[in-house]
């Protein structure tokens, strides 16, 4: 009698552990589903015991599962491929957007007025009436950039005649100082300071002419260059001409003015 009670027992503990499995195995497999997969499981468990001293049971139970770990149907962007991504777009707005029109060329606003880009044999000698003005503010321009140039020279020859004038009268004061000079040598100072007195005024004088004739020979105005422009332009002259002829036109007085200057 003891000896059958406790297969009994101890089949009833098997069924129940059976049974507990079977549920938790039930328990865990949403947790694992949600975790990246699908499992299922089923566990069953039957018995029978009886009164008279006999009884058996089995249990069973079987669980399985699978899953997959996400599946992507396209292609993840590096972080490489999403900038280039992100500056495609950027380029893409910038392309779309309208382009700033472009100003039109200056050429094409010249008109005669390329004419001025001829050598300065053509400036001096042309004798098309249209290019009478731009010849003669091109040789007033000439003209007072060499005055103003010797006034320049003259105002260099005052300092050096002054400087050497001034090295003179030193050199006498010193000799004059000497207890050994002897008065020929005083004498012959004396005719090199004259000499250069005399120079010094001459310098003077020629500085005073230089000024003169520089007054007398005014560079033309901004006026004067665009009357002599629109004389000859077959094209209305804007701002933008009129500096592209100053540019042109600085070369052509620079030429002249060194073709006229005397030697």
């Amino acid at each position: 009698m003891g000896g059958d009670h406790l297969r009994r027992n101890m089949m009833t503990i098997r069924k129940t552990l059976l049974a507990s499995l079977a549920v938790l195995a039930l328990a865990t497999a949403p947790a694992l589903a949600g975790a990246g997969g699908n499992g299922g499981g089923n566990g069953g468990g039957h018995g029978n015991s009886g009164d008279h001293g006999g009884g058996n049971g089995n249990g069973g139970g079987n669980g399985g599962g699978k899953g997959n770990s996400g599946a992507t149907h396209g292609k993840a962007s590096a972080p490489g491929q999403l900038a280039k991504s992100q500056d495609d777009t950027i380029d893409d707005a910038t392309d779309d957007t309208p382009a700033t029109p472009k100003e039109k060329n200056l050429h094409a606003k010249l008109g005669r007025l390329n004419s001025l880009q001829r050598n300065i044999n053509a400036y001096m000698n042309s004798k098309s009436p249209k290019f009478a003005a731009i010849q003669a503010y091109v040789t007033q321009a000439a003209a007072a950039k060499n005055a103003q140039a010797a006034v320049e020279a003259a105002t260099q020859a005052v300092a050096d005649a002054q400087a050497a004038l001034d090295d003179l009268n030193a050199q006498m004061t010193a000799l004059q100082a000497d207890p050994n000079a002897t008065q020929e040598q005083i004498d012959a100072l004396q005719g090199q300071i004259d000499d250069a007195t005399t120079a010094l005024n001459d310098a003077n004088q020629a500085l005073t002419d230089a000024q003169t004739e520089a007054a007398n020979t005014p560079a033309p105005d901004d006026a004067t260059l665009d009357a002599a422009l629109a004389d000859m332009a077959n094209k209305p002259v804007d701002a933008d001409v009129t500096d592209w002829a100053k540019g042109v036109l600085a070369d052509k007085i620079d030429q002249a003015a060194a073709a006229t200057t005397t030697p």
